[in-house]
This record gives C-alpha cells, structure tokens and sequence, in this order.
C-alpha cells in the first residue's frame, strides 16, 4: 500500500484528543500544530480515520508545502506539486478553501484562482490537453498558509466529519457533534458512569456519549468523497472498514444517560436525533428544568453546553441560570461538572473555581471549558475501578 502524510484539522484547543485518537487508531503523528494533526498511513488508514474519527474535521492527503511570499512564488510551488499522482484527466478539481495567517499573501479568492491555474498549467503539460471537461470525479483541495509556509492537501471527506448523518434537526445554537464528542473525551466518564446533560437541545452531547457507549463509528453510515476515488483507494477497503465498525458496536449494554431541556420541542427533536443515530434506547429525554436537576446516585457526571447569553435578550438571564446550575450541582454529592460557556461570569454565579479551565474555539467563539471535578468511586473487589 502507498504510504501518505495525513492531515486532521479538529477544533482549536482539541488537538489533544484529536492526536490521543489517532495514536488508539494506530497511527503514528508526525506534527501537532494549533488546529491540526499530522499523521502517517496507507489507504487504509485514510478510510479508518473518516469512519472512526470522533473528533476531527475532515481528512487531508497532503499533497505538499513550500514557502511563498508572493503570487509567483504560490504559482510555481503549486506547479511543482504532483498533481497527476492524484487528479485524472477528467477530474473536476479546485481549491475548496484557503486560510492565511501570518502570510504576506491573505486574499482567499486571490490564493484560490492563482492556485487552479497553476494546476490547470501543470495537468495540461502532463495530459498534454488543452482543456478539462472536468466531468469526473470531485477533487477539492484545501489550503492553509501559516507565517509564508504553503501546506496543501487533497480532502478526502467531503462534507465535514461532524456531520454524521443523524442530526436532522437542531436547536438555535447547536453544538457540532465532533466538538461534543471531544468534550466527552476530554472527562473521564465511561459507559457504567451515569451522565446528565440538563440543557440538551437537540440532544447532541448524550447522543455522541451513547454512540462512545456502544461503540458506534461516527462515519459508518455516511459517504466521503474519496470513497469515488478508485485509483487511490479501492472500494473494497472501504467496504472492510465499515465491516469492522459493524463488528465492534455493540447495543445490547446498560446505560444512564440524560437529556433534559425546557422546550418540549427540543425534546421531541432530541429523541428523533437519538432515534437516527441508533442510541434511542440508551438515552433518556425528558422535559426538566435545570432548577429540577437532581439523581439519587453517586459518582456521575454533568456534561453541557448551557446558553451563553449572546442574544441581547438572554444576557439578563445569565446570572440567575448559571447561579440555578451551581446550586444544583452542590446538592449532587460527589458528581463531577463540566460546563463549555462564553459566558465570562460562569464560575462567578456557579460560586466555585473550576479545578480546570481550557480554552476551546468554537467557531470563531472564543468560549471556556470549566471542569468541577468531583472524586473517583471507591474500588470494588473483583470489579474493575470504573473511572
């Protein structure tokens, strides 16, 4: 098999869990940088990482780099890639998205077209043509340029690997379910460990812990582009990924996981979500107020993404839910919380520090991730320590 340099971009302040992941997935990380991993594999680690990723945003083939401080330099650094290694003569081929910072050359559009007809004058060179139909298959190329250095890559995914086929419906501010999941990865929570998340919208924080719980594939049902791509990566590959996400899920388990919210749309919406995605009978919706939070056990978890008063109309609000939130959560003995929130008062009206608190982007949002951590339970004998 043709070894690769893969690209995973993820949510600033992931990289982390994206690079934890990978390295479970058996890959070796070649570069961590803000934003993106780096990573080494055949074909089939490039189907693995899109069917099993639970945190990443799409999949690159890296296609190369250089350094560029003018269009001239973007033009013949781009000519000098292999092009042909990857695009056929009907391809239909551009540059998907440019991000510059810190680059002499900033201007998206500009980047994009200079991009593509230095490929186009490469291709025709080599396919000896002086036009592409570009009817085949779809070839988008992304690009980033940090500080005059040029990284290329082929994407392979397509629509974003957040988008795993399940979330028809969302709330107003949903959360993306790679960003959820990685929330989740980020606590030591497992599947024997109960979990509530009291402002769940459309569900998606108890819905990506069900899929963690049953060892669910994010990307087992939904297509990515390589998959049309046969001279790269053959079908079969794909099919044989999808047989091993087969074989690991497992729904016949024992959960605790909740949703609660005050929109009894969005609870509607919610079970459909967890329906979609296969984990309705694992999760538990209801209609609660977060004042009404409460579970006679120990030892459990709150994760969540509560309101952040962004809306004029909300931020009036803030104080008093937030305050709710604290109160509640000091009447769970021994649970720990954790809260992501760009509301910059959150610790103030929750009346606690957080024992941890790490930025995270979301979008272009700058917001925190405050982490309450409450004790481990106590071991059993002759049951494993559930942490």
């Amino acid at each position: 098999m043709r070894k690769y340099e893969l690209i995973a971009p993820c949510h600033f302040g992931m990289e982390s869990v994206l690079k934890k992941e990978i390295i479970d997935l058996g890959y070796d990380i070649s570069e961590v940088t803000d934003g993106r991993v780096t990573f080494l594999g055949d074909e089939e680690a490039l189907c693995r990482v899109n069917v099993f990723s639970r945190t990443a945003e799409r999949i690159l083939i890296k296609i190369g780099s250089f350094h560029a401080e003018t269009f001239d330099d973007l033009f013949e650094g781009t000519k000098a890639l292999n092009w042909e290694d990857y695009i056929p003569v009907d391809g239909k081929f551009w540059v998907a998205k440019a991000a510059s910072v810190k680059s002499k050359l900033f201007s998206p559009s500009d980047i994009q077209s200079i991009m593509k007809k230095a490929m186009v004058d490469r291709l025709k060179s080599i396919y000896n043509i002086s036009w592409f139909t570009e009817d085949g298959e779809s070839f988008p190329i992304r690009v980033f340029l940090l500080k005059d250095e040029v990284t290329v890559g082929l994407d392979t995914t397509g629509v974003s690997l957040h988008k795993r086929g399940y979330r028809k419906l969302t709330a107003k501010a949903p959360i993306a379910e790679n960003l959820a999941a990685s929330l989740i990865m980020l606590t030591p929570w497992n599947r024997d460990r109960i979990l509530v998340d009291p402002f769940c919208g459309s569900g998606t924080i108890p819905i990506e812990a069900a899929m963690m719980a049953a060892n669910i594939a994010p990307g087992m049902n939904r297509d990515f582009t390589a998959m049309n791509w046969e001279h790269i990566v053959g079908k079969k590959i794909w099919y044989d990924t999808v047989d091993e996400a087969r074989d690991e899920m497992d729904l016949n388990i024992d959960t605790d996981i909740q949703g609660y919210d005050l929109d009894d749309e969005m609870v509607s919406i919610a079970r459909e979500n967890a329906a979609l995605a296969g984990v309705d009978k694992l999760i538990h919706f209801q209609r609660r107020d977060v004042a009404d939070l409460s579970h006679p056990k120990k030892y459990g978890f709150i994760i969540t993404n509560p309101p952040y008063g962004e809306r004029l109309n909300e931020k009036s609000e803030m104080p008093a839910l937030y305050r709710t939130l604290g109160e509640r959560y000091k009447g769970l003995d021994s649970w720990s919380m954790y809260v992501i929130t760009a509301f910059d008062k959150a610790e103030e009206f929750i009346g606690r520090k957080a024992d941890k608190n790490r930025k995270i982007y979301n979008g272009m949002m700058k917001t925190y991730y405050y982490q309450f951590m409450g004790p481990k339970p106590p071991k059993k004998n002759n049951v494993r320590e559930q942490v």
